[in-house]
Parts: structure tokens; sequence; C-alpha cells
């Protein structure tokens, strides 16, 4: 794999820092890793380094963009028109940045991980010292499913190729070909139980992982799998322990005002790494600046809004309403028979509005309850158990209703798979989920990605059957141009 010539020299250039401040250290790609980590604390500072290749602003921006979550903005000049045309392949951008991104994130896990067994540590040490390799061995299982969400074109088929594995640190020269779903699957699972066997169950600053975050990605990647039995057994966990947000708290909660309901964030902070106007969707950077040039408002250069079939769904009573639409929108109920709607009709996105005094930027919500409420209810449905996976869902909307709404009843296992993609898209909306869910999920329920007709009139990519190749990621041409064994192991449509 190109880990010889891309993604380990990216590793010469790497800067660990602190939640706080920057530090640059000794690479130990460079020098042994005796000399690179030769105290508890050494290990420590790799750590915050290796939090620093964490990051999910990519996956969100060509999720928002490639489906239904937004449409091309007034102020829009030509940003994300060939992804929102369907136009991807192994040399666009998202491919090589999500492969990259998080092969680099493996290799300084896997770095620290090995690094460890060279330090002698005191028992007065012992338990910090756990804490910090079981969060690099989550670390690397986190990348890991990302990789295989992405780039593996059936979770449930154990012999279809993935991607890599790597829990060594390669060669510079080694070529590595794509492992099977199968053995991705074991390794995500093995690093799993290796950093729950070492994490600390502290959850009072949900910023460093603990064993929480092993329940949550269990419970998702289970999902994922269809291994409902697992998923719904640390959903269950979680939910009984974080409840869902009020509505009062919910609003505040996108301000980062508070972490109710919320699991496990990536925090964003004035003048860290990620302090910065996304100008490349691909690098990284404010949340809010994959959908506005300023702020989050009609004057801060909205060059995405939200969608007219997204905004919708919505209900004025409903908490996700405020949260989600800026109060400068412009919003025409006739936008139908409106010819001038591109500048009538303006849905100001503002789930990122920022904080800290920094417009757009916002910590990343990646594990949050309701969304352990949700796979609660997919698994129900997987089960047959319709009125169970009916009450998850009541459950969320009166959360967001402040009470009193209907339970929902399904006929059939495909219409409460319909309510759930109903209520996934909704809740979890510019998180960077919708894109999965439908590769996942869309044929179960028979629900399809759905534009409304006037967000795509101009270039008529209104439709995307949910069977479409570009539902799984093509292995980007940079690594096939330097890896001659996973030249022949491209997925399939591209």
């Amino acid at each position: 794999m190109t880990t010889n010539k891309y993604i380990i020299l990216f590793f010469a250039l790497i800067f660990f820092a602190s939640c706080e401040d920057a530090i640059e250290i000794t690479q130990p790609g460079r020098f042994s890793a005796e000399i690179a980590y030769s105290t508890v604390d050494d290990l420590e500072l790799g750590l915050f380094g290796t939090y620093d290749e964490l990051d999910i602003t990519p996956q969100m921006a060509f999720t928002s963009n490639f489906t239904d979550e937004i449409s091309i903005g007034f102020d829009n000049g030509g940003q994300g028109v060939d992804i929102y045309g369907f136009i991807f392949n192994s040399t666009s951008s998202p491919a090589s940045a999500l492969w990259l991104n998080q092969y680099q994130a493996i290799n300084a896990a896997t770095r620290l991980i090995e690094a460890s067994a060279l330090i002698e540590v005191s028992d007065d040490e012992r338990d910090r010292f756990n804490n910090i390799v079981g969060q690099a061995y989550a670390i690397r299982a986190w990348s890991h499913f990302q990789l295989f969400s992405y780039f593996t074109p059936d979770y449930t088929n154990d012999g279809d190729l993935s991607v890599i594995a790597v829990d060594f640190v390669p060669e510079l020269d080694q070529e590595l070909g794509r492992n099977t779903a199968g053995e991705i699957k074991a390794l995500i699972n093995r690093d799993m139980d290796q950093a729950e066997g070492l994490l600390t169950d502290d959850n009072t600053d949900r910023t460093f992982i603990n064993k929480d975050f092993i329940k949550a990605l269990r419970a998702r990647f289970s999902a994922y799998i269809q291994d409902y039995g697992t998923a719904e057994t640390m959903a269950a966990d979680l939910t009984a322990r974080y409840p869902l947000a009020t509505q009062i708290s919910y609003f505040n909660m996108w301000l980062d005002d508070n972490s109710d309901e919320v699991i496990f964030k990536l925090e964003r902070s004035f003048g860290d790494n990620y302090d910065r106007q996304q100008t490349d969707r691909d690098a990284g950077g404010w949340a809010g600046a994959i959908y506005a040039f300023v702020n989050a408002t009609k004057d801060g250069g909205p060059y995405f809004e939200m969608s007219r079939s997204l905004f919708n769904l919505l209900d004025p009573n409903d908490v996700r309403y405020s949260s989600y639409i800026d109060t400068s929108s412009l919003i025409d109920p006739d936008y139908v028979t409106n010819d001038n709607r591109k500048f009538d009709d303006i849905l100001v996105i503002r789930k990122y509005p920022g904080s800290e005094g920094n417009p757009l930027m916002n910590d990343l919500k990646i594990f949050r309850s309701s969304e352990m409420v949700l796979i609660r209810a997919e698994a129900a449905a997987a089960n047959g158990d319709l009125g169970a996976a009916a009450n998850f869902i009541k459950l969320i909307r009166d959360a967001r209703f402040g009470g009193g709404q209907d339970t929902p009843s399904y006929g059939s296992a495909e219409e409460a798979f319909q309510d759930i993609m109903r209520e996934r898209r909704v809740e979890l909306a510019f998180e960077g989920h919708r894109y999965l869910d439908l590769k996942r999920l869309g044929q179960r329920a028979n629900v399809s990605l759905d534009r409304d007709q006037f967000d795509c009139e101009f270039n008529g990519a209104c439709e995307l059957a949910n069977d479409d190749y570009r539902y799984t990621f093509p292995i980007p041409q940079i690594e096939s141009n330097a890896n001659s064994v996973i030249r022949e192991q491209q997925n399939p449509g591209y």
C-alpha cells in the first residue's frame, strides 16, 4: 500500500499536539521508539498527537454534498457541484482524503502501541499508562471502522474485499493488498477488546475516549454488520445512562454550552489545528464552514443550504427546526410556483453556528444517545418487534417536541425501517450519517436518495438507485498508482 510512499511519508511531517498547545517532538518514524518514547509522559504527548489526527468533517462534507441534505446555495460559486452531480471516481478527493486521514491515525496509534512495550512503568503510573494505550487501541479500531464503512461493498459478506488491515508499522517498501471484510471485522473487534480491558470508566470529560466510547462504537459497528443482539445490548446500556436532552439543552448542545446526551465528541477550540476556514473541505476545519463562508446567516455566504426535501420534514414545534435553520432564512411556502425561488427561498443551515466567539466552529459530536435509541429501533425492527421499534421512535419525537407525540404503527418491517430512516435523516442531519444509512438501510426500507425537484433541476441529478456502485468508495488512484498489489483490487463500477 502507499503506506510506503504516501502514508508513512506524511508521518515525517506530523506534529504531536496537546489539547492546549502544539508541541513539536521527535518523529518516531525517523528515530527509534526508545528515543521518541521513553516515559509515560512521552507516551501521553504521543496520544495527544494521535487525537489530532481524528476528524470527521470530510465525511460530513461529502455526505451532505452527495446525498439529499443540502441544495446548492444562492451564494455558491461552483463549490461541490461535481459531487452534487454524483461525479465520483478514484481521482475524487473525498476518497483519497478519507484513505490518507484514517491510515495516518492508524499509523500514529500503532506506533504508540508498539512503543508502549518498551517503557518501564512504575506501579503508580500503571493506571494512566493502561488508559493511554487503551485509547490508542480504540483510535485504531475507530479508524479501521471508518475505512470499513466507506470502502467495503457489502458489510455482511465476510468474503468481500474491504481495506488493508494494519496493526503493525509497515516497512517503507511494503505493498499490501486488501483484506476481506471478515478479517477487518476481526481486527476491529480485537482492538476494541484490547481497549476495553485497559480503559477507564470515567466519563467526566467526553472529549477523551473511555469504555463508553467502545460501547457506542460496538453498537454502531454491530448495527452496520447486522449483529443486532450486540447492537441492542450496547445501545441499551448507554441509553440507560445518557438520557435524551430536553428541548432547551438540545438547542444549547449545538452551541457547545453542554454535553447533554453526548457520549463522545471531538473538541474544537480557538487556536487548535482545526481552527480555520474549511476552504478545502477534505482538509478539515470549522464544521459550519462546510456550508457557509463567513457565518451561519443569510448574509454569511451560505454556498450550501438545507435541501427542501429535508426542510419539509421539519415541524416548527420540533426543537430541531430552530437548531438547524437560522432565523435569517427566507422561507417561501409557495416556492414550487416561484420562479425566483433561488433568492426568495433561502434555507440557512445553523447546526454549527460557532462557539468560543468563533463563527462556524463547534465540537464534533461523534456518539450521542439519540443514535443509540435509533439503533435500538433498528434492532427491534430487524427482529420483528414492530411495537418496540415504534416506541423507540416515539421516545425521540417526544424529546424533540417536548412530549405528546403519537406512537407510530407499522404494518411491516419495511414500514418500520422507512420511519427509522426518516427519523435518522432528521435527527442525525449534517453529522455524516445519511450516505452510509442509504447504503446499508435503503433497500430494506425501500427508501432512496430524495432531492426536491427544484434542488436538482439545474443538473438533473435527482435520483440515485440504492444499489448504485457509488455507495461504496473507490480505492483512490494515489494508492493504486504506488501499490501494484491493490491496483488489481478496485471496487466494482470504478
